[in-house]
């Protein structure tokens, strides 16, 4: 089955997953000003989004024999929009980064279903880089 480091990996990938989808929702929930009304809910989509990511690695994590963590990542609201979308742009750089890094690992270890999966959040993930990046630049 898989190694500890990509079991690791994956948990890590949850905690990052329950973060975001906290963060991304409290910050749909904290809106005020008429630019944060125009993206608040994409925020909240973004979130769901987020939040049925950390289930299916959760569900691949618990088949290969790991226990899914609880515990999310520190989740950073901010105060401003710009705050807001400039955290959250970071965030999902760091995701891209560990998800590129799984893809590698579970190829190597010839885990072909956890590769396949995070390749397509890894989409995903892009496009919500992209969403944040793209809202930074109209602010």
């Amino acid at each position: 089955m898989a190694s500890k480091k990509l079991l690791g990996m994956l948990n890590d990938a949850i905690a990052g997953e329950l973060q975001v989808s906290l963060q991304y929702m409290w910050q749909h929930v904290q809106w005020k000003g008429v630019k944060h009304f125009a993206v608040k809910d994409e925020f909240e989509k973004i979130g769901i989004e987020e939040m049925k990511h950390a289930e299916a690695i959760a569900e691949r994590l618990f088949y290969l024999g790991g226990t899914p963590t609880t515990k999310p990542e520190p989740i950073t609201v901010g105060s401003s929009l710009k705050e807001m979308l400039t955290v959250d742009k970071k965030a999902e750089e760091k995701t891209v980064k560990m998800y590129k890094e799984i893809i590698v690992l579970a190829t190597k270890e010839e885990d072909l279903t956890t590769a396949h999966l995070f390749t397509e959040i890894l989409g995903d993930e892009e496009g919500h880089h992209d969403t944040f990046q793209s809202l930074l630049e109209e602010i």
